[in-house]
């Protein structure tokens, strides 16, 4: 079998000893479990779900303003419908993933923004979040142990590696995407693309990081490579590749900083009562100025 071509399936390849396998939640309710499973075995969690599973939460919870906290201004000030209620699921798959992750209530957590839009918990530097979407996808990555990055393409989205091979392909991977038949390509070069955006994610780049200047290796544990195709980590990173939803590929990058092997990852461990409390003070809104909009209001 090629490196680049394993056949995906909905169990993927993934280095399961390091990176925990997603799990799908269709609401608030959960299930919760997993994540919290993930992140006491693995140091992470990735949630995936779809924004129509949350929209009754997002159109009807009495409680949509504290759960937005900050974000409640740009909620109102959308006017899009459509734009307006994938941006307030994304938020709550975020925060509620977030939560379970930390044992804590999502009301409780501060969701910011660094330059360029990344989220990030205010007050626990110690846990990184990466958010993606696509299409109706959404996922969430949330590690303790170092960076994260998740990204998410339609499984049967067309890649020419007659366009994009000079974009998006280290000399290595370009031999090896060569030597395979034309009809294999196109989901090689998804994988390839999927945990590239991953890993620049991860590292807080983006697309800034032109992708030839890296690569990937394939096999049951993907390894990131030098563009000649040498290993270019000693093990810090740990990757993944997952079809989920029978429709979606979904890659995750976690990188190992080696900085705290504690397994406590609940919130009140990780901030302390002062700081906690200061931050309860800044969600609460007060009163509201009236009911969140409704459907095409």
């Amino acid at each position: 079998m090629n490196r680049l071509t394993d056949t995906l399936t909905d169990t993927g390849t993934v280095d399961t000893d390091r990176i925990s396998e997603p799990v799908h939640v269709g609401g608030p309710d959960g299930p919760w479990q997993r994540v919290r499973e993930g992140m006491r075995a693995r140091g992470n969690a990735t949630v995936f779900t779809t924004w129509g599973e949350w929209l009754g939460t997002a159109v009807t919870d009495p409680g949509l303003r504290p759960l937005l906290g900050r974000d409640w201004q740009r909620y109102r000030r959308t006017a899009d419908p459509l734009i307006r209620y994938r941006f307030v699921t994304s938020r709550l798959v975020t925060k509620f993933t977030a939560a379970a992750a930390l044992d804590t209530r999502a009301t409780d957590l501060n969701l910011a923004y660094k330059i360029g839009g990344r989220p990030y918990l205010r007050g626990l530097d110690q846990v990184d979040i990466s958010l993606t979407h696509t299409d109706d996808l959404i996922a969430v990555g949330v590690s303790r142990n170092g960076r994260i990055g998740v990204d998410a393409e339609p499984a049967d989205r067309p890649m020419s590696f007659d366009l994009l091979h000079g974009h998006m392909c280290s000399p290595a991977e370009r031999a090896e995407l060569e030597r395979m038949p034309p009809e294999q390509r196109s989901a090689a070069l998804l994988r390839l693309w999927t945990l590239k955006e991953a890993y620049t994610k991860a590292i807080g780049q983006g697309l800034r990081l032109g992708f030839t200047e890296f690569g990937f290796g394939g096999g049951d544990e993907t390894s990131l490579l030098t563009p000649a195709g040498r290993s270019a980590s000693r093990g810090e990173w740990a990757f993944g590749t997952h079809r989920v939803l029978g429709r979606y590929l979904l890659s995750v990058a976690c990188h190992d900083a080696g900085l705290d092997t504690s397994r406590d990852t609940a919130a009140g461990s990780m901030l302390d009562e002062g700081f906690m409390g200061a931050v309860a003070g800044l969600l609460d809104p007060g009163p509201p100025d009236g009911p969140a909009p409704g459907p095409g209001t």
